[in-house]
């Protein structure tokens, strides 16, 4: 059953897809990354594989998740936060339409606002599903969320495997526009013109990831490009994970802590999280 706090994310989401600017979607990988994000002022949020494999010790591959360890993070990041979550859902967590259709339903049913299903098979060998069948899927996907207004992001994933074809990245984001995704999106593009080419080539709101590598444009940049929802991926976890190592290579080969005097203090970090049940008793 859809409660009204969850009507109100899920229209408070749709309506940031509708907005003439780009928003802003970090993908948190935990409850406290959430929180922390939300108090810093973001309106929606996602969840990322990437970190959520990080914070298991496993590398980030096709099939390193199964669809209860993707789900399960999600519902502690859609129960920390007030915010619309959107979750990476990889590739639907199986071939077959069908798989793809069961994973929208169970993101539906743990208040997730949205999700994505890219068309990567996992497959070194042959990375990418063939365009008849990466239609298929995300049409099972679209007719799984029913009225729900559960947003389908529907992934081309050439430019992230090897293959740079621009040509067939779009014709894949239409033929899944056709298809009734949400919004498209295809990691990995090059340059700032790629990006407003595949803007231009759709009429649904294109998301970008930030942060695989260093660019030289700006979220204006990519706003004024024609971009309408822009995430980060695995980056900020990436980041968090730089970050300490930094700190622990000081600790063990200099006997130093200087890495102290920019950590969080304990306070700050207290209020940034939730008070434990037992607090309130």
């Amino acid at each position: 059953m859809r409660t009204e706090s969850h009507q109100r994310k899920q229209d408070q989401f749709d309506q940031l897809h509708r907005a003439s600017q780009a928003f802003l979607m970090p993908n948190a990988w935990d409850a406290g990354t959430a929180l922390i994000l939300e108090n810093l002022g973001f309106q929606a949020l996602a969840t990322t594989s990437a970190g959520l494999a990080f914070s298991m010790g496993i590398r980030d591959s096709s099939g390193a998740l199964t669809r209860d360890h993707v789900l399960q993070n999600a519902r502690a990041i859609v129960e920390a936060t007030s915010l619309p979550v959107s979750a990476d859902l990889e590739d639907g967590f199986g071939a077959s339409p069908d798989a793809c259709a069961q994973t929208i339903r169970e993101a539906i049913e743990i208040g997730l606002c949205g999700g994505s299903i890219e068309d990567a098979t996992g497959n070194p060998n042959n990375p990418i599903y063939a365009f008849d069948k990466a239609v298929e899927r995300i049409r099972a996907a679209v007719d799984a969320k029913a009225k729900t207004g559960f947003l389908i992001t529907a992934r081309a994933e050439n430019f992230i495997h090897g293959r740079p074809d621009l040509k067939d990245t779009i014709r894949r984001l239409q033929a899944f526009e056709d298809a009734g995704a949400d919004v498209v999106y295809a990691p990995g593009l090059p340059d700032l013109a790629t990006v407003r080419q595949i803007c231009k080539s759709v009429s649904v709101p294109v998301n970008v990831v930030v942060g695989l590598s260093a660019t030289s444009y700006s979220v204006d940049d990519l706003s004024a490009a024609g971009v309408r929802r822009i995430s980060t991926g695995g980056s900020l976890a990436r980041a968090a994970l730089g970050e300490m190592i930094r700190a622990a290579q000081e600790l063990k080969e200099c006997g130093t802590y200087s890495y102290a005097a920019d950590a969080i203090s304990d306070a700050d970090a207290a209020r940034q999280m939730r008070a434990p049940p037992h607090a309130t008793r």
